[in-house]
């Protein structure tokens, strides 16, 4: 008697099922993680620009002025670096927000020179 082999595999519909259960799995997972990156990009922001403020702010308590330029800060060694900008990825996108006066030229804030808006709503340019 002749032993006979079958061949075994999945079937068409079997290999659509598998499919789109992935398909639909993915669908769920996929907007919670381009979302969680934006999340954690926008907390490094908040973080980086909250370091940058108090770096201004111990450059005005120990020299009575602020600085005019923001690299003045890392000569100084009040920042080891300027930190990046997240969201643009560079370090010299930072915006510097001058003194109040005309002829002041020292620089008392800085923002994001990101452009666009965060998940809150808000533009990045108004942190």
């Amino acid at each position: 008697m002749a032993l006979q082999t079958q061949k075994r595999g999945f079937t068409l519909i079997e290999l659509l099922v598998v499919l789109a259960i992935v398909a639909t799995l993915l669908s769920i997972v996929a907007p919670r993680y381009v979302h969680q990156t934006d999340r954690a990009k926008e907390a490094a922001l908040k973080e980086n620009l909250s370091v940058l403020r108090r770096a201004l702010d111990e450059f005005y308590s120990d020299s009575g002025k602020y600085p005019e330029k923001l690299p003045v800060l890392t000569e100084r060694r009040y920042l080891r670096a300027l930190p990046l900008d997240p969201v643009t990825n560079r370090s010299d996108s930072w915006v510097p927000v001058p003194g109040t006066d005309d002829d002041d030229k020292t620089i008392v804030d800085v923002k994001s020179g990101a452009q666009g808006k965060a998940l809150d709503g808000t533009e990045y340019s108004s942190w």
